[in-house]
């Protein structure tokens, strides 16, 4: 009786033994309010999580780290609960964002500290749904909304290490098809919860088992039959099942129809066949000086397209009908430098079919620098492109710039701010349409819902500041949830890798290596079906905020008219 009213949200009447679902009798006199157990809990949920993401991929550990952090937030107060959202992020943030300590440990603690930040809310209101009824939901579209947050504010978020971006190649990756990233977050925090649920009522039931044997014998009661020699683990076992067997078949079937739903969606795989060439130039050396290299890495790039161009005329390779360079492929501005236009357009000629040239450009005025993608004919040469709409904060341009360069020596490695684009990444090249967006835009679902009408997308990105860390493999992962999510072929063009094709079922049809030239061809499926996440636009992700946020303060309600009446 008391597991089953604890999980069900509600608190005993009579003050059990301190553990999971008791609130304030759980607190104990060290570890801070939450308790040793429970801090420590949480902080473990972290590296957990961690661990689902690439490079490591073990991916089932997502929702077992969920489930960790659901366990420590159970019962608790909404400011316990915040604390132990804090430790879980930093211990979660500081090893999946390694791959900043790149540009300086500093930036590498501050940004992950930011980001943990945004935990603080996620476990104050994951602590108060907890005293409500099916809180597992409840508690899944929290994660949905803290997501939602993390990835818009401020100076336009960062949704980087999102719970779905460790679902790319699971059972749970179809549901990008239905409702995007966002219900793969849902999904993935549901499963979690569950498992929580189940282990709380174990937990919940052992205690009240322990409690009653431990006061038997002051009563007099104790007979054979519960010592060890009379069977008593086996009385025991009998009891706790009786107990928990409701709660864990809950949790059972409803974790089983979670990931059996997602391998009953179906994904496209097919489409108009054309094909493709990717083309990884690679860089003379990875890390922050990379633009210094701006020659040796357009000649990289027009020797590897003039390369495969050898190859289609002695008839080795399939000849492409187009190619794609990746972002910096020229950091010589092609208009302004005639060596690079002609090193390009040579290039160009060479091999005979458009190419998507990523090139930084000085604006009109000469104050900004554009991050393009450019449409460059072999026939009329340099004609549509795209500007990267969502330029990277501190490293393409510096807000505040008057005074934290004064502070921060290092954003003088920024001289001039990356200009804003405004056009849409839609573009002809050659007998497709594509979707352009440009390195970690892949992570925004806004701007790749903007450009998936096109029929093939594609992401152009350099990762030689950050190459051979765990961020270019978790920006592969994230082209792997958008072609399911979107059913398009993705083309993933890195300088210096890593380098891939996407099918439009999330399948790897080509990744490269890192630091190596590398040209890939390949025939995909350029489509023009869209998927219901397409119709929905962020229709989900409002409605699981919503849902979460309504519970939060549902809860708060609660518990004011329950301290009321007290």
């Amino acid at each position: 009786m008391v597991a089953q009213e604890t999980l069900s949200g509600r608190q005993p009447e009579s003050p059990p033994a301190p553990g999971p679902g008791v609130g304030r009798a759980a607190v104990l006199r060290r570890g801070g309010r939450a308790g040793w157990p429970r801090t420590l809990l949480a902080v473990a949920a972290g590296p957990l999580m961690w661990a689902a993401f690439p490079p490591q991929d073990l991916t089932p550990l997502a929702p077992v780290g969920v489930a960790m952090l659901a366990a420590a937030l159970y019962g608790q107060r909404a400011r316990t609960g915040a604390w132990l959202g804090l430790l879980a992020g930093l211990a979660f943030f500081l090893p999946v964002l390694t791959g900043i300590a790149r540009i300086g440990p500093d930036a590498w603690a501050g940004l992950s500290l930011v980001e943990a930040l945004y935990w603080l809310p996620l476990g104050a209101l994951g602590a108060l749904v907890t005293r409500l009824r099916g809180w597992p939901v409840w508690s899944a579209a929290l994660w949905v909304a803290d997501e939602a947050l993390r990835g818009r504010a401020p100076f336009g978020g960062f949704p980087w290490a999102r719970l779905a971006f460790s679902q790319t190649a699971t059972p749970l990756t179809p549901y990008a098809a239905l409702g995007g990233a966002p219900l793969v977050t849902f999904v993935t925090a549901l499963i979690g919860g569950l498992l929580a649920y189940a282990a709380l009522a174990v937990a919940a039931a052992l205690r009240t088992h322990r409690a009653s044997a431990t006061a038997a014998p002051e009563e007099g009661s104790a007979g054979p039959e519960e010592s060890p020699a009379g069977g008593g683990a086996r009385v025991l076992v009998r009891a706790v099942w009786r107990a928990v067997w409701r709660p864990v078949a809950v949790a059972a079937a409803g974790g089983a129809l979670l990931v059996g739903g997602g391998l009953a969606i179906p994904v496209p795989t097919g489409g108009r066949p054309v094909t493709v060439a990717v083309v990884q130039g690679n860089v003379p050396r990875l890390g922050l000086d990379f633009l210094g290299q701006r020659r040796a890495v357009l000649d990289n790039h027009v020797s590897a397209t003039r390369r495969l161009a050898a190859q289609v005329r002695a008839g080795t390779v399939a000849r492409p009908e187009l190619v794609v360079w990746p972002e910096n492929a020229s950091d010589l501005d092609p208009y302004r430098e005639a060596d690079a236009y002609a090193a390009i357009d040579g290039a160009v000629k060479d091999i005979g079919v458009p190419v998507l040239v990523g090139a930084l450009v000085d604006t009109p005025d000469g104050t900004k620098v554009e991050n393009r993608g450019i449409v460059w004919d072999p026939r009329t040469g340099p004609g549509n492109y795209y500007v990267k709409r969502h330029p990277v904060p501190f490293g393409e341009y510096v807000p505040f710039r008057e005074v934290l360069t004064k502070m921060i020596k290092r954003f003088e490695l920024v001289p001039r701010d990356f200009a804003k684009g405004t056009r849409s990444g839609v573009m002809r090249l050659g007998p497709v349409d594509i979707g352009d967006v440009i390195c970690f835009e892949v992570a925004y679902d806004q701007e790749v819902r903007d450009v998936a009408r096109g029929n093939v997308l594609v992401v152009q990105t350099n990762n030689a500041t950050y190459g051979r860390t765990t961020l270019p493999p978790q920006q592969i992962a994230m082209s792997r949830l958008r072609a399911v999510e979107h059913g398009r072929t993705i083309l993933v063009a890195a300088t210096s890798g890593i380098s891939a094709i996407v099918a439009p079922d999330g399948r790897m049809i080509h990744r490269s290596r890192e630091f190596v030239p590398d040209v890939a061809v390949a025939g995909v499926a350029a489509r023009t079906g869209r998927t219901v996440a397409d119709r929905a636009g962020a229709g989900p992700e409002w409605a699981l905020t919503a849902l979460g946020l309504g519970a939060a303060a549902a809860a708060g309600v609660l518990g004011r008219r329950k301290n009321e009446g007290n």
